[in-house]
C-alpha cells in the first residue's frame, strides 16, 4: 500500500558561502589588493615613524622624550585620558542601560546625542568650549569673577577629550544589551535581588568584555585627539601640549628626529592598544563558544 511506504527524506541543500563561490584568482586578487593596501597605507609608514625616530642615534632619541617639554605632553596625555576615559565608561554604561532597559520620550534624541560627535568635526567641538568658557564666552565673565580658567588650561582640554570621545563606550555596549535582552535580569529581579545587585552580579558579568572594548578604543582616541585640543589648549609649552601638539610644535620647528621620537612612543601606544584589542576579542569570542562536550 501507498499508505506504508517509507517516507523518503531530502537533504537540505548545502550552503555555499562566498569564498567557495569565487574564483580562487579572484579572491587572492582581492586579499593581495587588501594586503598591499594596509602594508603601503598603515604598515609602512609605522615603520618610517621609528627608523626616522633613531635616524640621528638612540641618543638624540632618549633626549627628545626626555625633554622636559616632552614628558609634560606626555604626562598631560595621560592624566587627560585618566580623566575621560572613566566618565566615559560611566556615562556609556548609563546610557546604555536607559535606551535598552526602558521607554521614555526622548529616547531616540539620547541616541542621536551620543551619535553626534561622529558627525561633527574636532575642531567645530573645541570651537563650542571656546565659545562658551573663553574669556569673551558666554560664561567668560563669570568664570574670570571667580578666578576659574578652563579655556586655555587642563579642564578645558578634558572636556574637549571627553566631548570627541563620547560615543565609544555607549556605542559598544548598546548593540550587545538589546542583543542579551532582559531575561537575565527580570530573572534575577524575580528571585528578589535588588537593582544595584542584580547589575553587579548579572549585567555587568555580561558586557565586560563590550565594556573593555569600548575602553580601549575610548583611549586610543583620547591619546590620539588633536583637533578640539588644539583649539582650547593655548599650545602652552610644558603646560597644555598634549603629545600630538608636542609633535606638531616639534615638527613646525625643523626637528624632525625629536618630533619622530615622540611619535614613535604615540605608535607604540598604538600598537599596545591594538595588541590588547585583538586580545579581549579573542578572549570575548571564546567566551561565546559552547564548551566541548556540552549539548
Amino acid at each position: 500500500m501507498a499508505g506504508n511506504a517509507p517516507l523518503q527524506y531530502s537533504s537540505p541543500p548545502l550552503q555555499t558561502t562566498a569564498s567557495d563561490s569565487e574564483p580562487r584568482l579572484v579572491r587572492w586578487a582581492l586579499i593581495t589588493l587588501a594586503l598591499g593596501f594596509l602594508g603601503l597605507f598603515l604598515v609602512l609608514p609605522l615603520v618610517a615613524i621609528f627608523i626616522k625616530a633613531f635616524d640621528k642615534g638612540s641618543a638624540v632619541f632618549l633626549e627628545a622624550i626626555s625633554n622636559p617639554d616632552a614628558l609634560s605632553a606626555i604626562k598631560l596625555t595621560l592624566i587627560i585620558t585618566l580623566i575621560t576615559v572613566p566618565l566615559n565608561a560611566i556615562f556609556g554604561i548609563a546610557a546604555a542601560w536607559a535606551v535598552t532597559k526602558f521607554n521614555f520620550k526622548g529616547k531616540s534624541l539620547l541616541i542621536t546625542i551620543i551619535d553626534l560627535p561622529f558627525a561633527i568635526s574636532p575642531v567645530i567641538a573645541g570651537l563650542v568650549f571656546v565659545l562658551l568658557f573663553s574669556a569673551h564666552g558666554l560664561f567668560g565673565e563669570w568664570l574670570i569673577e571667580h578666578n576659574i580658567k578652563i579655556i586655555f588650561a587642563v579642564p578645558g582640554i578634558a572636556l574637549a577629550t571627553l566631548l570627541v570621545t563620547l560615543p565609544f563606550v555607549a556605542r559598544e555596549l548598546i548593540p550587545l544589551m538589546q542583543t542579551q535582552g532582559m531575561a537575565d535580569e527580570e530573572a534575577s529581579l524575580t528571585l528578589g535581588a535588588s537593582g544595584w545587585k542584580t547589575f553587579l552580579l548579572v549585567t555587568l558579568p555580561n558586557i565586560k568584555w563590550g565594556l573593555l572594548y569600548g575602553i580601549i578604543l575610548c583611549s586610543a582616541r583620547a591619546i590620539g585627539e588633536f583637533g578640539a585640543v588644539s583649539v582650547v589648549s593655548g599650545h602652552i609649552r610644558g603646560m597644555t601640549n598634549t603629545m600630538p601638539l608636542h609633535i606638531e610644535i616639534l615638527y613646525n620647528e625643523y626637528q624632525f628626529s625629536a618630533a619622530f621620537a615622540v611619535a614613535s612612543l604615540m605608535s607604540l601606544f598604538a600598537i599596545i592598544t591594538l595588541v590588547v584589542k585583538n586580545i579581549i576579542e579573542w578572549k570575548a569570542k571564546k567566551s561565546f563558544e559552547p564548551e566541548e562536550g556540552a549539548h
